[in-house]
């Protein structure tokens, strides 16, 4: 699994039509609010070239992409942390997403109503990034009462508890989402602790028509100028022709992508930016007959990463034979690859990196 993308949104701004180009799951996507009541769960597989490379000079009968998770949640209002709209409901289903895509209508269309009765990006944007502040300020108020409780009673943790947990209190008071302030301890750890809404990584994906797509558009210029300001990143595409090229043959979309100018499909870049977010690498195994891709934390050693395949191949890990795809596919055969010496061996704390093919060599004694 790669991650789980929480789409989000104002009503009608496009989300479902994200989704259906991600999944070509064909949810609804209707002129009116709350349309989407139940989040909408898709797994996609990981566009993924390297693999793509491997398989050409493997030619092995399996192969398994890496995959992700979009879930389609439906749009928030207005008082939605007070319960407006279903709003309570639909703030419980983000909070178990490892990353947000916030999707801002950014096209005109009579025949599409907008909730705000006009298109405005940033006003829409503050709407919803409001909605998430005041739930996690009520949420970090209660933990404080409680934090309180205990150090009244001569809890000498809660003290220290307190005192970080008032300066997360005064950022998102003072309005300030709170994965801007990422490389604080205190935010990391409350922010997991208590599954806060804002300090969950965040990116902005500007829904625009065919024409701003091409030529641009002031409302993407709007979105972007925030997005800078945020320290966040902006995927500009257009919903309705992602859609319709997910729906093709994949020759079809190719020919109709360079024929549009498209040099990159939205989606590929939608992925690439979930996985920086979240600091995410993929490493490869061969295993039998199956080439299969892997997600996994930068950082991750040899030995965890055994462990993301099996339990026991952590538990048991000898040593990992590494080679990057690059070298591998310069190579074009392990045979090949030991004979130049860029075949290595690498104990349990090296650090697997991205794009490095992995044979794990363990022993479990029965």
């Amino acid at each position: 699994m790669g991650f789980r993308c929480g789409i989000v949104g104002l009503p009608n701004v496009g989300k479902s039509t994200v989704f259906n180009a991600l999944t070509a799951a064909r949810v609804p996507a209707e002129n009116y609010p709350f349309c989407t009541l139940d989040p909408n769960i898709g797994r996609v597989p990981v566009p993924d070239e390297r693999l793509r490379k491997l398989q050409a000079i493997l030619q092995m009968p399996k192969v398994t992409a890496t995959s992700m998770e979009f879930v389609d949640i439906a749009g928030l209002v207005g008082g939605a942390h007070r319960g407006e709209g279903l709003g309570n409901r639909f703030l419980s289903h983000i909070r178990d997403m490892d990353a947000l895509a916030h999707v801002v209508r950014c096209f005109h269309d009579p025949n599409v109503a907008h909730v705000q009765g006009a298109i405005s990006p940033r006003a829409d944007i503050e709407v919803v990034n409001t909605e998430l502040l005041l739930a996690d300020l009520e949420t970090v108020e209660r933990a404080l009462s409680q934090v309180e409780r205990r150090r009244k009673v001569g809890d000498k943790a809660a003290q220290e508890e307190e005192v970080s947990l008032r300066h997360v209190h005064e950022l998102i008071s003072r309005g300030e989402p709170l994965h801007r302030f990422t490389q604080l301890e205190m935010v990391r750890q409350w922010g997991e602790a208590l599954h806060l809404l804002t300090a969950k990584p965040l990116f902005y994906i500007a829904n625009l028509d065919e024409e701003g797509l091409r030529k641009g558009s002031p409302w993407l210029d709007e979105v972007e100028a925030i997005a800078a300001a945020e320290g966040s990143e902006v995927v500009p595409l257009c919903a309705r022709l992602e859609a319709e090229l997910a729906e093709m043959a994949p020759e079809e979309a190719a020919e109709f992508s360079e024929v549009m100018g498209l040099p990159e499909r939205g989606i590929t870049r939608l992925i690439r930016v979930g996985y920086r977010l979240l600091g995410l690498v993929t490493f490869y195994t061969v295993v039998g007959t199956e080439l299969r891709a892997w997600t996994i934390a930068r950082g991750t050693t040899a030995a965890q990463a055994a462990g993301h395949i099996h339990s026991d191949m952590e538990r048991g890990f000898i040593r990992a034979e590494v080679i990057s795809v690059e070298d591998f596919c310069a190579c074009g055969s392990l045979a090949n690859a030991r004979e130049k010496g860029v075949l290595r061996a690498e104990g349990r704390e090296y650090l697997v990196q991205d794009g490095d093919i992995l044979h794990i060599r363990f022993h479990v004694p029965h």
